[in-house]
């Protein structure tokens, strides 16, 4: 069990690449608290993992809702030792000029504003405990970005970056902080990724892109983090893993 007594905190855990990280480390022992601003998914999530998982509804863009959360935590479950800002969203994929500024405010509160208040109430309470791990989810789209997607793949560069500088600032804590890079996924934000509907046809466009031939899944992304979280992973902090099927290369 490889994360035998640890508590952890899963954002955008409805559904996803959430989902599937919070079940894995369920099942590698963790007891998990499966965060949601879909209260009704959060719950579902939380009860088909049973015993040890709770789930909470927060907006992630509200500093009120992720101190709850973290309270909420820390009564229920134990003091969180992992992190795992996950919670994302995106525009539908169009020219820069159709994008307007209340969805771009919007994608910048969920994907990187949230990182900021997350961080700000964990990682104390990480440093008192001794130590924990932040990941946050970013993207291929801040490495090697797609057109149409313009101020997504800011928000992820954002992501990808704030790790780095965290990781640095936040070692004295012994708080190792690490980014996950997925390539697109098999996930609900699938369509409005790809600015189409999802027919085989449109998926072959995007799956030309990746060496490995087949986009992301929950489990990929699952087994990234269940790695990255575990003490096997002690002296690795500050990366940007991408896991990608080669689209990076």
């Amino acid at each position: 069990m490889r994360l035998q007594n640890k508590i952890a905190i899963v954002t955008g855990a409805g559904g996803g690449f959430g989902e599937g990280i919070a079940k894995r480390f369920a099942q590698e022992g963790a007891k998990v608290a499966v965060v949601d601003i879909r209260g009704d998914a959060a719950e579902r999530v939380a009860k088909e993992i049973g015993q040890g998982a709770i789930a909470l509804t927060a907006d992630v863009g509200a500093a009120a809702d992720v101190q709850r959360v973290v309270d909420e935590t820390k009564a229920k479950l134990g003091t969180p030792n992992i992190l795992v800002n996950n919670a994302g969203t995106t525009h539908k994929n169009r020219p820069i000029l159709e994008v307007d500024e209340a969805t771009f405010d919007h994608i910048f509160r969920v994907n990187v504003k949230s990182i900021f208040h997350f961080v700000r109430v964990t990682a104390p309470v990480m440093r008192d405990a001794g130590g924990g791990v932040i990941l946050n989810v970013g993207s291929t789209a801040g490495l090697r970005p797609r057109p149409g997607l313009t101020w997504y793949n800011a928000t992820k560069g954002a992501v990808n970056l704030a790790s780095k500088s965290l990781a640095v600032e936040l070692a004295p804590w012994k708080i190792r902080v690490n980014a996950i890079c997925p390539v697109i996924g098999e996930t609900g934000l699938l369509e409005a990724f790809m600015g189409m509907p999802d027919t085989p046809e449109n998926r072959a466009k995007f799956l030309a892109t990746i060496p490995l031939g087949r986009m992301s899944r929950p489990a990929d992304i699952a087994n990234a983090a269940l790695y990255l979280a575990s003490d096997e992973a002690e002296f690795i902090t500050g990366v940007e893993l991408p896991v990608d099927g080669g689209r990076t290369v």
